[in-house]
């Protein structure tokens, strides 16, 4: 009792703190002196100052911001990935790229935008405090927090800058000369949070290293390392820069410069041996189901969600219709793989059956599985029926996001080493992913012989283009790096072609069945498929239920096809800032590039 009573008074004393910090600068005025004589107190004490680090993180599970509208809208749609609905509304107005400044999801005040701003401001008030009062030498529980404070608020501009582009630079508290402020460049801001995580990796200890590293909710070095190098890489990449889509002419953002840094910070966690592949692609989506925040393990960082927060399964998830054996909460679906990924997926892919579910679960109580139409796939990585806690809220599933897997590090450090070195020095790498996707037995041909036929940097391009697709589809990653690597719009064009040809049952996919057979398995609830296979033509009418014409040009229309997009990708990349926010810059705000 003594220790939840003294957890509360932390708790209370830091959100005084940040309630009076954010009323001085809702009133325009700068900090006041008793804000100074707060931050002495709390920052040099290292329970106070924990509290205050949590407090950057609150801003996360607001109701629109990271919970509703950026984890639950951003990513889709993608040449993998779309929105199950082609339905004109706000989300899947964003979805195809029309990305109006007055889109009815986005335009509030309450919006993640000032969400995370929120999150921006307590961290830059959480880090002059513990530079002024903390001490904060690496190593030490107060470095520690500094670390952390440093890579909180550079996920929140990494966000940012990935979803808007040029966004308003901060990185000192608000005064009343700084309460106006234009954007920024985005090459600015990447070099200032690139040149943060480098101080913050020399901070914060490895995976399970510390109890302070000890879950994946928690900031740890393998952690900022990665998030380093992805951030290297996107400022590396191509974006696009008004209407045209290049690279940074910032010499210090060259792939030259970058790319080695970036490849050091992969290695780095490669051979700490803090992070590891989970043995079975399967289990790392039913540990993230089941709530497993042990750190050390593929998860390096966890967006942290309360039971009564968060909505990842609520909106990834297998489509549950109603209440059931499974959870309270008819939820999931809102996004799945678009239907071709299933057959440009190996047959003997460990990952296929894992991300590409065909199938949602009935209205009946106790439910079964319902095989959908082929334009209707969900994402199998998360599934209420993996929880081992029974969901009943109506609106929240409280499962983390997974920030960011050591897979991902992997696929980088390939991708970098076949840029700078050839397609012999990514090979290893690449090789570490497909082990894992494909069973031992099948290594010869479908690891080693795949891999090493890529004789060419192009081919093995290639090769790991395809392969961040397997591994990440339906992580809402895919997006951005197809940005970076100008392959946004091209790839896009790829997957409606390929659709077109899934339903018309021609080229590379005219050996998939027109006509899907089902069972039950002895448990009455699972679905026994035969016709999902390439090949599978017999007819098995005598031993199975079985849906007519599940390929076909009526059961993949060509509004649903065009529904993955309706503006240009490329020239419609990044969203605007929300119309409510220009509204009140005092004129400082506009959706103009910026020179």
């Amino acid at each position: 009792m003594e220790t939840i009573m003294k957890m509360n008074k932390i708790a209370y004393i830091t959100i005084l703190f940040f309630a009076v910090f954010i009323t001085s600068c809702e009133e325009y005025l700068d900090a006041p002196t008793q804000s100074t004589m707060d931050e002495s107190l709390i920052f040099s004490n290292v329970e106070l100052a924990q509290g205050a680090i949590d407090g950057i993180k609150e801003p996360m599970g607001q109701t629109n911001s990271y919970r509703g509208r950026f984890l639950t809208h951003y990513g889709s749609n993608t040449d993998i990935e779309w929105n199950n609905s082609s339905s004109e509304n706000a989300r899947g107005d964003l979805s195809r790229y029309i990305n109006s400044p007055t889109n009815s999801d986005m335009n509030r005040d309450n919006v993640y935008w000032a969400m995370l701003y929120r999150g921006i401001e307590r961290a830059n008030i959480c880090i002059r405090g513990l530079r002024t009062y903390g001490n904060p030498e690496p190593g030490t529980p107060m470095g520690q927090l500094l670390g952390e404070a440093i890579t909180l608020r550079s996920i929140y501009y990494a966000d940012l800058l990935k979803s808007h582009g040029d966004i308003v630079a901060r990185f000192e508290p608000i005064s009343s000369e700084t309460i106006y402020l234009p954007k920024s460049n985005r090459d600015e801001i990447y070099k200032h949070v690139i040149a943060d995580l480098e101080e913050a990796a020399t901070l914060v200890a490895w995976p399970g290293e510390t109890e302070a590293t000890a879950t994946t909710e928690q900031v740890n070095k393998a952690f900022v390392k990665g998030l380093r190098a992805r951030l290297c890489l996107a400022a590396a990449g191509y974006s696009q820069r008004g209407s045209s889509i290049s690279r940074s002419s910032d010499p210090e953002l060259s792939v030259s410069t970058l790319y080695p840094i970036a490849l050091q910070e992969c290695k780095d966690i490669i051979n700490s041996g803090t992070a590891t592949l989970e043995p079975s692609f399967e289990t790392v989506w039913r540990k993230n189901c089941e709530e497993v925040i042990t750190a050390g393990s593929e998860s390096l960082w966890e967006v942290p969600f309360a039971e009564g927060r968060g909505r990842h399964l609520f909106t990834y998830g297998v489509r549950h219709q109603a209440a059931d054996q499974y959870t309270g909460q008819p939820r999931g679906g809102s996004y799945g793989p678009t239907p071709n990924v299933f057959y440009d997926f190996d047959a003997k892919d460990t990952r296929r059956d894992v991300t590409c579910v065909p199938y949602s679960w009935s209205k009946s109580n106790p439910a079964v599985q319902e095989l959908m139409g082929i334009d209707t796939w969900y994402f199998g990585k998360w599934r209420y029926e993996w929880m081992t806690r029974y969901v009943t809220s109506t609106n929240d599933d409280g499962v983390n996001k997974i920030y960011m897997r050591y897979a991902e590090v992997i696929l980088m450090a390939a991708e970098i080493e076949n840029e700078l070195n050839g397609p012999s020095a990514a090979a290893p790498y690449l090789k570490m992913i497909r082990q894992r996707a494909f069973k031992q037995a099948d290594w010869p041909e479908k690891v080693d012989a795949y891999v090493d036929a890529l004789n060419s940097k192009e081919a093995m391009f290639n090769a790991i283009v395809d392969e961040h697709g397997f591994e990440l589809c339906g992580e809402m990653e895919r997006k951005q790096a197809l940005i970076r690597w100008n392959l946004l719009k091209s790839k896009m064009d790829e997957t409606k072609q390929k659709m077109d040809d899934l339903r018309n049952r021609t080229g590379e996919y005219a050996d998939v069945s027109s006509k899907i057979y089902y069972n039950y398995l002895p448990d009455g609830e699972t679905l026994d498929f035969y016709g999902l296979e390439r090949g599978e033509t017999n007819d098995m009418s005598s031993d199975y239920e079985y849906q007519e014409n599940w390929a076909g040009v009526n059961q993949l229309e060509d509004d649903k096809i065009n529904s993955l997009y309706t503006n240009d990708p490329d020239q419609n990349q990044y969203w605007p800032i929300w119309q409510v926010f220009i509204d009140a810059s005092n004129g400082m705000l506009n959706n103009d590039p910026v020179n």
